[in-house]
């Protein structure tokens, strides 16, 4: 897989995300996905995405940096979202909030197989 090939597959992972077409997520993930080394399998990392969703329901994932090393890609992501509750565990109840996510991905069979995470919480507090 080329380094083009890799960012083409994200980018309609992406998008996937955002039209919120649940029954073609796995063309872009693994059976056997984790998710910062919790197994989730395929099953549960569309209800964690489908609970963000519920949880944000103007979410919209941005990509603002990519790096691709194949196997591997990096992205930097961009959320100007509402959540309605907590998040996080912070009462941010509909306040609009901006942060990032830095994420690392590998793949296998040209889908998603492991999702390391970290979403920048402090720029949230500070919002709040």
């Amino acid at each position: 897989m080329t380094k083009t090939d890799l960012a083409d597959i994200y980018r309609n992972y992406i998008a996937c995300l955002n039209r919120q077409n649940w029954l073609t997520l796995g063309m872009f993930v693994h059976n056997e996905v984790t998710h910062n080394a919790r197994p989730l399998g395929l099953a549960g990392y569309r209800a964690m995405l489908e609970q963000d969703f519920r949880d944000i329901p103007d979410l919209r994932f941005e990509v603002e940096l990519l790096v691709c090393d194949p196997p591997r890609l990096a992205a930097r992501l961009k959320f100007d979202c509402t959540p309605v509750g907590r998040f996080l565990g912070l009462e941010v109840n509909g306040k609009r909030v901006s942060f990032h996510e830095n994420v690392f991905y590998e793949f296998q069979d040209r889908k998603i197989r492991t999702v390391l995470s970290v979403i920048d919480k402090a720029a949230i507090e500070e919002q709040l």
